[in-house]
């Protein structure tokens, strides 16, 4: 008879097969929140000023978007429901037909989920300007749009020059010729 003390038998845990099942599963979900996070702080940081506005043609936004390299552009967001921006309309147009042929463009995003209302809001203001539409609101998210109507000024490179949440009557008019004047200038234009 061997009297030799005898080596321990390896032992193992075994999960039971929902506990292992579950782990797997949150493994997956732990891998895939990590796989996203560059993707979701990308999103949830708002352009700022010096920042480079998203790019308007791969938004899938509805509508046409007009050839804008090289100008001042002012992006606005607004709504067919939203008083301020009914306002900020015929501003905006005069600024178009003033600023227009020196390489000036608006850009108008209309939020409505209805296109419905967009059409009815744009057949009675007959803006001169681009309309489009983000009906999901996707670009508005990314853009950090919290008031309406919220606008940006963007140079002739595509970066962010100042941005206006909300619209001040005259006090908004003098700020966006004041910096629209500036863009331009800056610009060579």
């Amino acid at each position: 008879m061997d009297m030799s003390p005898r080596k321990p038998e390896p032992q193992s845990f075994r999960l039971p097969v929902r506990a292992a099942s579950a782990l797997r599963r949150a493994s997956v979900l732990v891998a895939a929140v990590l796989a996203f996070l560059p993707v979701i702080g990308v999103l949830a940081a708002a352009p700022k000023v010096g920042d480079s506005f998203p790019d308007l043609a791969a938004a899938g936004l509805e509508g046409t978007l007009p050839d804008l390299k090289g100008k001042v552009v002012l992006v606005d967001f607004w709504a067919s429901w939203c008083g301020p921006c009914k306002k900020s309309f015929p501003v905006m147009g005069e600024l178009h037909q003033k600023f227009g042929p020196r390489g000036f463009a608006i850009v108008a995003i209309s939020l409505d989920e209805r296109k419905p209302a967009m059409d009815a809001f744009v057949k009675k203001a007959q803006p001169p300007f681009t309309i489009l539409r983000d009906g999901k609101g996707r670009l508005a998210e990314i853009a950090g749009v919290d008031k309406m109507p919220t606008s940006y000024l963007l140079g002739a490179d595509g970066k962010i020059l100042s941005v206006h949440s909300g619209f001040e009557g005259e006090a908004t008019r003098k700020d966006y010729t004041r910096e629209i004047e500036a863009a331009l200038k800056a610009a060579g234009k």
